[in-house]
């Protein structure tokens, strides 16, 4: 019996986890790491949903809880909370999610723009919607993250300074 070597699948273009009931990706290309979480220092004054900063192999990581993002509460079981470190604006963010579920593709179909729901939908940062396991899964426009954490960057440098 031949055992044929599994390639990496090229429809496999998004990391998916879930934050409270609700699916979401990322983009795997904007994907450097998935690790446990490590201890945050906090900062003054930061934007609500950014949890603190880390120290992860040297630089120092803004961390942005997607619970306090969406509104939801502390959740229940954080045994599999994970943090997924993305690239943005050429640094890296991570964002603290419930759990990671899976790598998957959208089928070679294109995403479907999300629902447009009123005032909210810029700080949504939605990319787009996509089915996978017959539900629908949110992507984030990641790019949404450097616009949240950019207050930091100035905190941080001030700080260094004084």
């Amino acid at each position: 019996m031949t055992v044929e070597k599994q390639r990496p699948d090229p429809q496999k273009s998004l990391v998916g986890f879930r934050v409270g009931d609700v699916s979401y990706a990322v983009p795997i290309g904007m994907v450097r790491e998935i690790i446990n979480p490590v201890p945050l220092t906090a900062l003054p004054h930061p934007p609500p949903a950014v949890a603190g900063v880390a120290d992860h192999r040297g630089e120092v990581v803004p961390v942005i809880n997607l619970r306090a993002r969406f509104g939801l509460g502390r959740p229940t079981e954080q045994r599999r909370e994970k943090w997924i470190l993305i690239a943005v604006e050429g640094r890296t963010v991570g964002i603290v999610v419930d759990q990671v579920t899976d790598v998957f593709g959208t089928g070679g179909e294109e995403l479907r723009p999300p629902p447009e729901l009123g005032d909210g939908d810029a700080r949504r940062g939605l990319a787009g919607v996509t089915n996978h396991d017959g539900e629908l899964v949110f992507v984030l426009d990641v790019e949404r993250f450097g616009d949240l954490t950019a207050p930091l960057d100035h905190a941080l440098l001030s700080e260094e300074t004084t």
